[in-house]
Parts: C-alpha cells; sequence; structure tokens
C-alpha cells in the first residue's frame, strides 16, 4: 500500500510504500517519532528481492526545516563498511584476491615493520592488529588518500595477528580500500560505484559527487553519554589504546566536521560512506538471495558462507569493550539489549552487514530472504544500535515469522 498518513495529533508525515505483511515495521517507525525523538530517519526493505517497505519521514534540516523526502541521504559512518567488504568479496569472487595471502602480495609497502605475513583473512575479520594509527595523524591527515594508507604501511602491529579480536574502526577502511587499488587501479569510491552501487541502481557513495549535495540531511550529535562502555573506558584509562583509536584521527571527528562537504567528499570506507535507506537495502538485496538481483550479478553462492559465518567474536571486543562478532568483512548479530543504547545490533543468526555509529544500519539476512536499511539524521549514543533503528529491526523480523531466542537473536 502507498503510503501518506498524518503521526496520531502532530508531527511529520509518513510517506512511501510499505506492503500489509510489514504494517507493524512501519508502525514501530511512527512510534520513533512520537515517542523517541526521532527528527528525520527513513528505512527500507526488500523480500525475496523485491521491496516491500520504503518509508520517510520528519526533518532534513533542523534550522531551515526542509522536509525529509524520497531522495534524503546522509552520512552513514561506519554502517558504510558493508560496502566496502562488498568491494573485496567481488574480488575474492572474480580470483583476483586471495584470503589466505598476505596483504604485502597486493601492497609491499605493507610489509614495513614486521607484517609482511599478514593476511587478507585477518585484516577483514578484525584480527589483524591494526586498529588505528600508532604515529600522530596530523589535522586533514585522513581526508587525502595517499598520507593516510603511507603512513598506515609504516605502522607497527599492536599484537600478534589472530591472537586478539578488536574491532578495526577507522584504519581498517584504508587497508580495505589500498588492497582495492592495488588490484584494480581505481578508488575504492569508483570500483564501489562501476562495480556494484552503479549495476545496482544502489544510492551508496564513498566520496558523494558535488551534485549530489543538494540531498544531504544534516546530522545531529548525540548527547554525551559517559555510561557507554567505550567512553567510561576512555574516561577511566586515559591512555587506553581503544581510546587512541578514536582520537588519533587528526580533526576528521571535531564538531565542524560532522556536517562539513570535506567529510563527505572525502573516501572514507569505514566510517564516511553517504547513503539513503534504499540504498542499503538494495546493496544488501543480492546478498539475501544468492548474490544476483535484477540480472545483476554481485557474487556467486559460493561467497555467501564467507559473509555469513562468523570468523572472530567475543563477549568483549579489545577495542569497544562491548561484545562484538565478524564474518570476513562483515558484522554478525552482536550485544543483549541490556547493555544499554549503542552497544548492540541484535540481527538473525545469519544476517551479516554493518552498523554505524549513531545508529545507522544495513543487513542482508539469507535465511529470511530480506534485506534491511535504516538512517536517520539525530545520532545516537555509542556505535550500534539504539531502541529507534532495534525496534525496526524486530518488527521486521517478526514479520517474516522469526521468533527472539534466549539470547535476544532472531530464528525461524
Amino acid at each position: 500500500m502507498n503510503v501518506q498518513s498524518q503521526i496520531t495529533g502532530h508531527g511529520p508525515v509518513i510517506t512511501g510504500f510499505c506492503h500489509d505483511r510489514f504494517t507493524p515495521v512501519m508502525e514501530a517507525f511512527e512510534r520513533n517519532f512520537r515517542e523517541h525523538g526521532e527528527v528525520g530517519a527513513a528505512v527500507a526493505i526488500y523480500l525475496d528481492g523485491e521491496p516491500v517497505i520504503d518509508l520517510w519521514s520528519g526533518i532534513a534540516d533542523p534550522v531551515s526545516g526542509k522536509p525529509w523526502d524520497r531522495e534524503t541521504a546522509l552520512t552513514i559512518f561506519s554502517a558504510g563498511k558493508g560496502l566496502a567488504a562488498a568491494c573485496l568479496h567481488v574480488l575474492i569472487d572474480r580470483g583476483l584476491l586471495d584470503l589466505d595471502a598476505p596483504i604485502a602480495r597486493y601492497w609491499p609497502e605493507f610489509a614495513a615493520n614486521g607484517k609482511g605475513e599478514a593476511t587478507v583473512a585477518l585484516a577483514m575479520s578484525h584480527q589483524l592488529g591494526l586498529p588505528l594509527w600508532q604515529s600522530e595523524v596530523p589535522p586533514g591527515g585522513l581526508l587525502g588518500w595517499e598520507l593516510a594508507t603511507r603512513m598506515l604501511a609504516q605502522e607497527p602491529l599492536i599484537w600478534e595477528p589472530g591472537t586478539v579480536h578488536g574491532y578495526h574502526g577507522i584504519a581498517i577502511g584504508f587497508l580495505w580500500g589500498e588492497l582495492v587499488h592495488r588490484i584494480t587501479g581505481m578508488s575504492i569510491g569508483e570500483f564501489a560505484q562501476q562495480e556494484i552501487a552503479g549495476p545496482l541502481g544502489a544510492e551508496i557513495w564513498f566520496g558523494l559527487p558535488e551534485e549530489e549535495e543538494s540531498r544531504v540531511a544534516t546530522l545531529i550529535p548525540a548527547e554525551p553519554d559517559s555510561s557507554a562502555p567505550m567512553i567510561a573506558k576512555i574516561i577511566a584509562e586515559p591512555d587506553w589504546i581503544g581510546g587512541k583509536m578514536a582520537t588519533n584521527v587528526g580533526d576528521l571527528f571535531a564538531p565542524e566536521m560532522l556536517n562539513a562537504r570535506a567529510f563527505r567528499a572525502a573516501e572514507l570506507p569505514a566510517a564516511g560512506g553517504v547513503a539513503t535507506a534504499r540504498g542499503l537495502a538494495r546493496l544488501y538485496a543480492p546478498l539475501s538471495v544468492g548474490g544476483s538481483l535484477d540480472g545483476v550479478r554481485l557474487v556467486g553462492p559460493e561467497a555467501l558462507p564467507l559473509m555469513r559465518n562468523t570468523r572472530s567474536a567475543s563477549a568483549c571486543d579489545s577495542m569497544l569493550r562491548i561484545a562484538t562478532a565478524f564474518s570476513y568483512g562483515f558484522g554478525k548479530s552482536w550485544g543483549r539489549r541490556q547493555d544499554g543504547a549503542g552497544s548492540y545490533a541484535i540481527l538473525g543468526e545469519q544476517a551479516f552487514g554493518a552498523v554505524g555509529m549513531g545508529g545507522s544500519i544495513g543487513f542482508a539476512d539469507e535465511q529470511a530472504r530480506m534485506s534491511f536499511g535504516y538512517v536517520m539524521n539525530r545520532l545516537g549514543p555509542g556505535v550500534a544500535l539504539n531502541e529507534r533503528g532495534q525496534s525496526l529491526v524486530d518488527a521486521a523480523y517478526r514479520a517474516v515469522g522469526f521468533t527472539s531466542d534466549a539470547s535476544g537473536v532472531w530464528v525461524r
């Protein structure tokens, strides 16, 4: 059904379409505005390779009052890692990248400081030992690809590869992207558009073209939350290496950068993707139905277990201080609802995707034959979901007949 309904009593209009089966998702979307302080947001779902929900509502820019519309896009932070991972899996599927090969086979300079045997597989499962730059990153240092990758190639490993599980926040995007560049000659943004987003018609970018700027929503910072596990750890131990991962990034996360064109224009595969909810759902749709969609082959079916199966997990990630789990390149369901906002992303046991700082998310679930995208401009605390995004995920799984098991994960 097509939707254009006023939220009861007051507030913005919900616009778009929603298959009757997914009405509970639309109702949860409405509640987010009515009860949970949503400002502007969109949610999109594919089932069996077909769109069943594409909804948007609210305000894209609180200053001007510009409404959120069908074309609104915004920065999704680490939710962009899913596109970066997809780029690597396309190369693996084509026989151009070997998971078991040393990274230095493709990027010889990376062998510096004892990294010559570090493998692609360990880099894709957050076990490599290179989660950050230990040398100081200068202001603007991560907005230029050449400097960031040159510095990264010279860094020593923090731990023996494969011995520790720890989220590789920003640095991993440059590592993955440089692999794409060394193999194809293209930047990761160019490769993503030419080989994935363009053919699929998915609205997602690394390095947003200037002509797309008019569609960008204004991000609203999250309220500081000193109870978040990572923030509490930084406060208690200022020299903790995980804190340095979040702070030694030049001026990348300075307040004035949050809505800066320079941030969106830079290719930041692990932190600066720009997308619509529809674009995220479209990106993951082929991965929920065997690897192809509408005549576009992204990968073969044999690639999907590499994306789906957990390769590394911990109840206390060494860098984030929360429970995390990863396949090759993608995030899995992690955390518990009681862990607090920004500390969990409760998905199906077979799902894989990526969640972004503040609460945006995209994922595929082959068992459910469903893909999902959610974006919003009022950021929540932490690096994962909060009640707004999780409520939509929960409603989607209920709509396809899943139930929540004792650990909270969605199962059929």
